[in-house]
């Protein structure tokens, strides 16, 4: 087991007495909180890396399930920091990382931070229709209240042009149909907005979390200026056959300045079989 420095050691025991989970020792009322948040190679508005600031923000949003994309580990330009490895000492969390690329000496991807146990990890890699960025969907199944769920995270590709995001969405549609009838947390950075092509497509087997509990605009970039809503959490529709319900209760847009993106967090209520028969 990796130990932790000292320093991180106290940073992690005082965020985590403010900023321990919602879930654990949970009833079936109690929300399951789910952040996604784009950090920016872990550089904020101030153009600092600082990792510290952003296991900060998830600890105080007391997010079980933490869907993040822009990735480093060792690379360069985040002075070799594995992010990853950093964010779960400081939050107590066990992580997931996809690799998406190779750069700077180092891995480039989407990383998942949770506090459920991880009975399957796998990295899927689009089909990328332009020579461009690699883009990945990491896909976790998850061991929650005794079931299992689907908690998957994305950055689709940011170009004029929808084709790759288009495409990439239709992957997404044929990667689920493998985890049916879990329910299915879809989480990341579309780089589209609501009307798209892109986010149509996804509707068709998800529902947007925000449009069914969001107040306002929910717009999650520029952080500075935000005027696009680009940042998603979907919740599969087809729940029939599957013992577990994942209902939308809240969400909202954190304000930050640790990422050129705002996180968004979504509380869902989370009920087995057994609790969707009671009253």
């Amino acid at each position: 087991m990796k130990k932790r420095s000292p320093i991180l050691l106290a940073i992690w025991l005082a965020l985590s007495l403010s900023g321990c989970s919602s879930f654990r020792g949970a009833t079936g009322t109690t929300p399951l909180r789910v952040l996604t948040f784009n950090i920016h190679h872990g550089e904020g508005l101030d153009g600092k890396v600082d990792v510290e600031r952003i296991a900060k923000l998830i600890l105080e949003s007391k997010a079980d399930l933490v869907a993040l994309q822009e990735v480093d580990r060792g690379v360069e330009r985040t002075k070799k920091i594995d992010i990853m490895t950093t964010l779960a000492d400081l939050t107590g969390m066990t992580y997931a990382f996809g690799k998406n690329v190779e750069y700077q000496g180092g891995e480039y991807g989407n990383g998942m931070l949770v506090r459920f146990p991880i009975l399957e990890e796998r990295n899927h890699h689009y089909q990328m229709v332009r020579p461009g960025e690699q883009r990945g969907l990491l896909q976790l199944v998850l061991e929650v209240k005794g079931e299992e769920i689907l908690f998957i995270n994305t950055h689709l590709d940011h170009r004029q042009g929808d084709t790759d995001r288009v495409s990439g969405a239709g992957e997404i549609r044929d990667v689920i149909k493998r985890f049916t009838p879990r329910p299915i947390i879809l989480c990341g950075d579309f780089n589209d907005t609501s009307g798209s092509r892109t986010i149509s497509l996804l509707k068709d087997d998800f529902v947007d979390a925000w449009e069914l509990t969001g107040t306002g605009r929910g717009m999650t970039w520029p952080a500075d200026t935000p005027r696009q809503r680009i940042d998603y959490v979907f919740i599969s529709k087809g729940e029939a056959a599957s013992s577990v319900r994942l209902t939308p209760l809240s969400a909202r847009v954190l304000n930050s300045n640790a990422s050129d993106h705002l996180p968004l967090l979504v509380e869902l209520e989370l009920k087995t079989g057994k609790e969707k028969g009671s009253r």
